[in-house]
């Protein structure tokens, strides 16, 4: 049976998973696992709150465990890692979330890293998220561009991005960025061309450790698994 990295986006916007199919598209090769971006049809448009983090977590471990038996790795694609603990409960597969992976990324790639959010409500969440991890002397800052997840495709996201972008290099320090959602996902290559530091895209440090994950047979613990 061919290997298969499942992608999810927990949002029910259909056009952030096509962005996401998109990022992971040179992840993509002929003897490679398959690699399928699904949406979350119970999800909210954009998550966006604590509340759609924790509203999630059911249907999420549920669709998990719909398609455990064909796949080989799971990718939680919102940069809150929404329910990642429970879904790792879900399967014996591995299950990688995009802002733990983003963030291990950078710390490979740069001395401190910054992070662009969607919105100021996001930067109080992902900031507890990387003291929870111990990091946060290695934490730049973080500054929003002040767009929802349903918004981001229009015209002015792109030099909304570059503004802060430069901000949190110029004046924060950062010598490395992190998109802090999937649907930021377009702006990777201009950001590090107007910028100069790597810029990581979340979905595709995460489905790059999939791979790995994949390739070299990993499983996660079962302590604790129903």
């Amino acid at each position: 049976m061919s290997e298969r990295i499942v992608v999810i986006n927990p949002n029910s916007t259909t056009r952030v998973t096509e962005g996401i199919d998109q990022a992971v598209r040179p992840l993509r090769f002929a003897d490679g696992p398959a690699i399928d971006c699904l949406t979350l049809a119970e999800g909210p448009p954009g998550i966006e709150t604590q509340r759609h983090v924790d509203g999630v977590v059911a249907p999420l471990c549920e669709l998990i465990r719909r398609e455990d038996n064909t796949a080989d790795a799971f990718v939680v694609a919102c940069f809150s890692d929404p329910g990642l603990h429970s879904a790792r409960e879900s399967t014996a597969k591995p299950v990688l979330g995009i802002s733990e992976c983003a963030i291990t990324q950078a710390l490979g790639l740069g001395d401190r890293f910054a992070i662009i959010a969607i919105l100021p409500a996001s930067v109080a969440r992902h900031r507890r998220y990387i003291r929870q991890l111990g990091l946060a002397e290695r934490f730049a800052g973080e500054r929003p561009i002040g767009v929802g997840v349903t918004g981001l495709a229009g015209d002015e996201v792109g030099d909304r991005m570059s503004d802060v972008a430069r901000a949190l290099v110029q004046e924060d320090g950062a010598d490395v960025l992190i998109m802090g959602c999937a649907g930021m996902a377009n702006y990777r290559a201009r950001l590090e061309d107007e910028t100069g530091v790597p810029v990581i895209d979340p979905s595709q440090a995460a489905v790059t450790q999939a791979l790995g994950a994949v390739r070299l047979g990993w499983t996660t613990p079962s302590a604790g698994r129903g």
